[in-house]
């Protein structure tokens, strides 16, 4: 497997991390681990499926993706070319006007957001590109068509700052009184920004940080009470949840992105 990223231009910086371009010559297996913004995937080429309790499901062409809090196994078959677009949190509110938070653990056709007809000519173009190049430039002018007059809430800002600075480990009561927002309309308002609860965001980011800060010969379980975990029985159970394999599992063959 073949994994190039590439930087947006300046305009869409402020909303997208990075466009992933991934390419298989022969078919595999990849892990996919939850992260804390959507994603957008075109296919250009081959299939692309979800393994799920030994079924394959054939993703479209052109998939969305919320947030997860569970890991995803993707079966490339060979000669795939599969490019997303990663978004930073929120980012992708900037491009949609609809309530993200129902995509939590769903990826569906983007269709569902955006005209078939529309998605349709961005997917045959993609298709006839030559280059990477010319697949980013493509997906560059896709966005761009879809950016709207989108001001970033600054309260949300700060609460996602909060919580990685935290590494997650936060009470979701502590970080809106931090905010001078109550409870209910502070979890509404991530919800509708973010694409999920902040406790589901939290257990992502406490999650990632444990093996994002796991160095060979770390002791996992101090690591782990290091990030709010009591008992060893929860922390595995979260573990497995994030990655589908134990701990001692995946870091003895960390493959994943």
């Amino acid at each position: 497997m073949k994994i190039v990223d590439f930087i947006p231009t300046e305009q869409l910086k402020p909303f997208v991390r990075t466009y992933r371009i991934i390419e298989s010559q022969d078919e595999l297996v990849n892990r996919v681990l939850p992260n804390t913004s959507l994603a957008i995937a075109f296919r250009c080429k081959g299939n692309v499926n979800y393994i799920r309790e030994n079924r394959y499901d054939n993703l479209p062409i052109s998939t969305i993706s919320g947030i997860r809090k569970s890991v995803r196994l993707i079966n490339y078959s060979e000669q795939t070319v599969t490019i997303v677009i990663l978004f930073k949190e929120a980012g992708a509110k900037a491009f949609f006007k609809e309530p993200l938070h129902e995509l939590f653990e769903e990826s569906v056709s983007l269709d569902n957001f955006i005209p078939q007809k529309k998605i349709a000519i961005i997917e045959e173009l993609l298709a006839e590109a030559k280059t990477n190049n010319q697949k980013i430039a493509i997906i560059e002018q896709f966005l761009l068509s879809r950016l709207h007059d989108y001001k970033p809430d600054k309260l949300i800002s700060a609460a996602i700052a909060i919580i990685q600075s935290k590494k997650g480990v936060i009470k979701i009561k502590e970080l809106a009184d931090t905010l001078y927002i109550s409870q209910d309309a502070f979890e509404k308002r991530f919800r509708k920004t973010i694409g999920s609860s902040p406790k589901q965001f939290c257990y992502v980011v406490r999650i990632k940080s444990i093996i994002d800060q796991k160095q060979d010969n770390q002791n996992l379980i101090d690591l782990a009470f290091d990030t709010g975990y009591f008992d060893q029985p929860h922390f595995n159970k979260d573990f497995k949840l994030f990655t589908g394999q134990t701990p001692s599992e995946f870091f003895k063959f960390p493959s994943f992105w």
